[in-house]
């Protein structure tokens, strides 16, 4: 059985990330960045770095290279750095020095001397909030403010009033980055005037968009290469400062150039995920139903107001059946490095919150929590008449609930030694979307087929995806399948994001084969060819009639074809109009806090999802296991702490926390599979990031059913379980 085509390679250090490529003559860059968090450079002194061994090219905003802002259908304008003096946050990549080694140019850009004009410079969320903005309107168009009443309510404040029973609290997350084990790097070589990139990216052909519109130069004339990715998550999504500044020094050199961010300059110079604080209220009647339901949200932004982090939209939108919805975005800007997509944007923090909040309500009610939820299963959006097109939730919380052994969960403390232990639960949703997206197929006079798109694999499976989806798609072995990816020159796959890959190349690629096999179909009986003017058929890679066969490679060869070759394209269309799409998952978590030191540790996670067809069930569980570990990574390790003048006080791996295997125990995942067929043709729905969505929620509500002690941040800390 194939499990992952790329693991041979990965294992054994054969795979080539984009700093691993080398060509002769190789320069090395290095960024330098700011050292204030608002403000203008006045000057930038190079006279000791230019003298320094083995400088070749010092450049800044006073001798700039030559580029401007980038652009790309997706995510339209992309900052490219040293265009301008102003400084926005703490961090940002201010200048560039490129020498014959690495270590001469980070030794040469220490010696760079900067004088600002320093600005006053806002860098708390806390602060920050009574100067909140409205967000603006959510990719799909929707408000930043969005109301539904039942008839007869003239407002949300009516229906609170109205409910039986009633909690509000506030709730806060930290500033994560995305932490991905290979840095942004980017390997630039010019030929003849066109451009070659080696850069661990999530989408080949968007680089090469936002590349050729930065640099002023026909798409053709760009090539980018980024067959493994080290992890993404959102954060490789648009083109790095690196590989826009070693494009535009290696066409100025005429040589090519290497630039790579330490692992301290990634948590700067690169964008992350945003603080936030929501405050939610919900009111019930006492049996448990939803009369009422607010969420209000605040984010972080940098100062361009380049991403929103959509909490409210991203979960009380559309989790819970409720009568009455008020929900709310606002943004708050700062001089900090750019936010963006991180794994499950929006969800992920949005479900701390909101799951925490219905954790409050079942204390409240002194219900379960997985009865409230199930009794508050909706079957659409709230105000929205297209029902989910396949929901099996609650089903995952009583298969969930039998393996977990939820039924022995105490009302109060229950102790194992010094440990007290207490269990938690919370919903994972995750819309299931698809992006366009094309796939080439080749047929070969050698039997095999190449399956190829320039989509992006940074860890997820995608490269094994098109190996069986093809195989599948074609009636052939899947080891006659070559998969190709990770290249612009292929046919265009689209983002590697959102949970969409499997869905969207999958796709294309059942297209592409049904046109390859009429084409075949046609080619068999063309006059000349071996069944010429009988009606021909095929199965299990062969053309059938006059009751004879041959293989498709017997019959390329039959008429003197080395190759038959396709393209299949797919979109999201009318389905759209039907159905409203989700993925679905109950997390099960069991926590043990020590009665003295007041320690947490995760002791048992469980996870059962509801994601339509697995493709690939190891990878999948890789998928939701590295998800949820994610999860217990926000909610007892992962924060950045911000000081006043902008630096992070923690951005490098030695104090940035993140989980190692002694903090992870017993995962366990459990896929309820009914394969969604009105979504896609394949029947996957996106699995990628609803391992990370209401995990850390889980962890938290764990904890207080082990304590007693309600934590509304995370992450969750020591200091918070100390009793008084």
């Amino acid at each position: 059985m194939i499990t992952r085509l790329d693991a041979p390679l990965k294992v054994t250090g054969q795979a080539k990330y984009g700093a691993d490529h080398h060509f002769p003559g190789m320069a090395y860059g290095y960024v330098v960045l700011s050292t204030i968090a608002h403000g203008e450079i006045e000057a930038m002194d190079f006279s000791a770095a230019r003298e320094a061994p083995g400088v070749v090219g010092v450049y800044s905003p006073f001798d700039p290279l030559e580029m401007r802002t980038a652009t790309s259908p997706l995510f339209g304008d992309t900052w490219v750095p040293l265009q301008d003096k102003e400084v926005t946050y703490y961090g940002q990549p201010i200048g560039f020095v490129v020498a014959e080694t690495f270590e001469q140019a980070r030794d040469a850009a220490s010696l760079v001397n900067v004088a600002y004009r320093p600005l006053p410079a806002k860098t708390s969320l806390t602060e920050g909030l009574a100067t909140a903005e409205d967000a603006p309107p959510a990719r799909d168009g929707a408000p930043p403010t969005l109301e539904v009443l039942a008839d007869g309510i003239e407002s949300i404040d009516d229906a609170f009033a109205a409910s039986p029973v009633v909690v509000e609290a506030t709730y806060t997350t930290a500033t994560q980055n995305h932490a991905a084990m290979e840095p942004h790097s980017a390997v630039a070589v010019w030929d003849d005037g066109e451009l070659t990139v080696y850069s661990g990216n999530q989408a080949s052909n968007l680089q090469a968009m936002e590349l050729a519109s930065a640099l002023d130069l026909e798409l053709t004339a760009v090539h980018c290469v980024n067959p493994f990715v080290g992890g993404a998550f959102g954060g490789k999504g648009r083109t790095s400062a690196p590989a826009f500044l070693a494009a535009a020094a290696s066409r100025s050199l005429d040589r090519p150039v290497k630039a790579a961010l330490t692992r301290e300059q990634v948590f700067t110079a690169t964008a992350g995920r945003a603080a936030t604080v929501q405050t939610i209220k919900l009111g019930a009647e006492r049996d448990g139903s939803l009369v009422a339901l607010s969420h209000d949200s605040w984010c972080s932004t940098d100062a361009a107001r380049s991403f929103v982090e959509p909490t409210s939209h991203g979960t009380s939108r559309e989790w819970y059946a409720t009568q009455n919805l008020a929900i709310s975005q606002k943004i708050v800007p700062l001089n900090i490095p750019p936010t963006t997509f991180m794994r499950a944007p929006g969800e992920a923090p949005g479900s701390f919150a909101l799951e925490s909040a219905v954790d409050e309500l079942a204390v409240a009610l002194g219900m379960d929590p997985i009865e409230l939820r199930i009794r508050n299963n909706s079957t659409a959006p709230p105000g929205k008449d297209l029902q989910w097109s396949s929901k099996h939730l609650d089903e995952c919380f009583r298969i969930g609930a039998q393996r977990f052994g939820w039924a022995h969960r105490p009302p109060g403390t229950r102790t194992e030694g010094d440990w007290l232990v207490g269990m938690g639960v919370a919903t994972a949703m995750f819309p299931a979307l698809r992006f366009p997206a094309t796939v080439g197929i080749t047929l070969h006079a050698d039997d095999t087929a190449d399956v190829a798109t320039s989509g992006a694999d940074p860890g997820t499976g995608l490269l094994t995806v098109l190996s069986l989806v093809g195989a599948e798609s074609l009636d052939i072995p899947a080891e006659r399948i070559t998969p190709r990816l990770g290249d612009s020159a292929l046919p265009p796959g689209g983002l590697s994001g959102g949970s969409t890959a499997t869905a969207s190349a999958g796709t294309a690629i059942m297209i592409a084969a049904v046109k390859a096999i009429d084409e075949l179909v046609a080619l068999a009986a063309d006059p000349g060819a071996p069944f010429e003017g009988h009606e021909v058929t095929y199965a299990d890679g062969r053309v059938f009639a006059d009751g004879r066969s041959m293989s498709f490679g017997e019959l390329l060869r039959a008429v003197g074809r080395e190759s038959l070759e396709v393209t299949g394209s797919s979109a999201p269309g009318e389905e759209l109009t039907k159905h409203s799409f989700s993925s679905w998952g109950a997390q099960f978590c069991e926590v043990r806090v020590h009665r003295l030191t007041r320690e947490a540790r995760v002791s048992r996670m469980l996870g059962v999802f509801d994601s339509g067809r697995i493709i690939n069930d190891k990878a999948a569980r890789s998928q939701i296991m590295g998800g949820m570990i994610w999860g217990v990574s926000a909610a007892l390790h992962e924060g950045l702490e911000i000081e006043a003048n902008g630096r992070f006080a923690n951005g490098d791996f030695a104090s940035y926390l993140l989980p190692v295997n002694a903090d992870i125990p017993e995962v366990d995942v459990h896929f309820v599979e009914y394969p969604d067929t009105l979504h896609n043709a394949v029947g996957a729905r996106g699995l990628g990031e609803i391992g990370t969505v209401g995990m850390a929620a889980a962890v938290a509500n764990a904890v207080y059913n082990a304590t007693g002690t309600r934590v509304r941040h995370i992450p969750i800390t020591i200091e918070d379980l100390l009793e008084d």
